[in-house]
């Protein structure tokens, strides 16, 4: 969702320990503000065109010890989930918006933060909590010459530190260049920093993180849950993570779920809490999982950073929609392919793959009347009045994926209601309803959305996704 570059500032280091205690680490996840209304359809709409301009980044992005641990995720009207973290000595609590589309954590910085064009519900973009590194004693400046810098800005970056030529890194003093990280439908400037993540049951020192001191349309931190070597996962080590998300509700109900964060050392059989709270005594299923798939572009391409998987069929009803087979495997031009991504909220599909499957979904239900007013106020499609309709019956819709893992989706994981009046949409997006396309980068991207009530994994050392239907309330 991102692609960074970097500055930065602050002090001296303080010497930190690794704390290995519990088998695992457990964070709240919950959905995220994002629209400037509480009304359905104008909610929906912006999803809808946040979707949009979201798939566009990430199809046209370019670079520039404990075991396991269980943190809430939180779903708020952003259309995102948002999970709290504590970084800095003594420890400092900052709201990060959960995203496995890009891979660099960073939290709004400073008592100068400014965030532009951040009106949405329940934010007051002159009061958002901000860290403060002066009243840190673990926060330092990461130097030009770190090779932590050059996860921002590649091997080259030692090209733009003139002052430190013929120098050791430690007696370089020039700072790591300023980042910018665009997303979707915002942007964040800032320096980087290396500080201690603090969990209650393990610390993890010399962590970078980058100091956001603007912002636009960014009113949370972001949380880089991407495969890159700044990402959360990748420097705390992690063998896997899950999460659990709960039903979209677009209104900030204080409502969370579970993200599992487990290191090398997890247990593979050792089930998240969220799943333990959820079992009633009978056995749960186990996961349906699909390979990763290879990245494609060069080793500097953004498209490094994404989870890819295979797409084999999408199924409408009992009929499976005839997709040109381009459009379902990266190409050597890095076009093509489906990837999992976090912090999209409408699965996204390039128009030649949408519109068989939106088709279908017409052809099927021919005998509901079209809502073409609320399509061109929302920009999805189809939409369906049934208001007067007796009996409802929906076509199934099913994504199949490489070794024969099949994701059946509850029918209010793909049709949302838009209005009292009774109107239901696909809540699925393509360019070309609600904005211009682009060219390159994944064809397909799963939202959150359509990842609702199902326990997700992301297993980093054995190189899968799982799956199953789970109740996440």
């Amino acid at each position: 969702m991102a692609n960074p570059k970097s500055l930065l500032t602050l002090t001296s280091f303080f010497s930190l320990f690794l704390l290995t205690l519990s088998s695992k680490l457990t964070l709240p996840l919950s959905p995220l503000p994002n629209h400037p209304s509480s009304d359905p359809l104008q909610a929906l709409s912006f999803h809808a065109s946040a979707s949009i301009s979201r798939a566009h980044h990430i199809k046209n992005s370019r670079k520039l010890n404990s075991s396991l641990t269980e943190v809430p995720l939180f779903a708020h009207s952003y259309g995102d989930y948002s999970v709290s973290l504590n970084f800095g000595t003594p420890p400092q609590t900052s709201s990060f918006i959960m995203d496995t589309g890009s891979s660099l954590v960073w939290f709004p910085c400073t008592k100068r933060y400014i965030c532009s064009r951040c009106q949405f519900p329940n934010i007051n973009p002159a009061k958002i909590p901000t860290f403060m590194p002066k009243l840190s004693s673990s926060s330092k400046i990461v130097g030009c010459q770190n090779p932590k810098c050059g996860w921002i800005f590649g091997p080259e970056v030692n090209s733009k530190c003139p002052n430190c030529n013929n120098k050791s890194p430690q007696n370089c003093s020039q700072p790591c260049p300023t980042y910018i990280s665009q997303y979707g439908s915002g942007a964040t400037v800032g320096i980087l920093l290396s500080e201690t993540l603090d969990f209650p049951e393990k610390i993890v020192p010399d962590f970078l993180v980058g100091c956001s001191f603007f912002s636009i349309r960014q009113p949370a931190g972001i949380a880089g849950f991407g495969r890159g070597p700044q990402s959360l996962p990748a420097q705390m080590g992690l063998s896997k993570f899950s999460y659990c998300l709960v039903s979209h509700r677009f209104d900030d109900t204080p409502q969370s779920s579970d993200l599992v964060l487990y290191s090398s050392s997890s247990s593979s059989e050792e089930e998240p809490t969220i799943a333990e709270s959820q079992r009633n005594k009978t056995k749960l299923q186990s996961l349906s999982s699909t390979p990763f798939q290879k990245n494609p572009g060069p080793p500097n391409s953004a498209f490094r950073e994404y989870y890819y998987i295979m797409l084999r069929k999408v199924i409408v009803g009992n009929k499976n929609v005839k997709i040109p087979y381009k459009f379902l495997v990266p190409g050597a031009d890095s076009s093509g392919g489906t990837i999992v991504d976090s912090g999209s909220t409408f699965t996204f599909m390039e128009k030649p793959v949408f519109e068989p499957v939106a088709k279908e979904f017409e052809a099927q239900m021919a005998n509901y009347t079209r809502a073409k007013d609320l399509e061109n106020k929302t920009g999805l499609r189809p939409c369906f009045d049934i208001s007067k309709e007796k009996k409802l019956d929906f076509p199934e819709l099913v994504f199949q994926f490489k070794g024969g893992a099949k994701m059946e989706l509850p029918l209010t994981n793909y049709f949302s209601l838009v209005s009292s009046s009774g109107v239901v949409c696909l809540t699925i997006v393509t360019d070309g309803v609600v904005g211009p396309g682009g060219n390159g980068g994944p064809a397909i991207i799963l939202g959150n959305y359509q990842q609702q009530n199902f326990l997700v994994e992301y297993d980093l050392e054995h190189e899968k996704f799982g799956f199953r239907k789970q109740s996440c309330k």
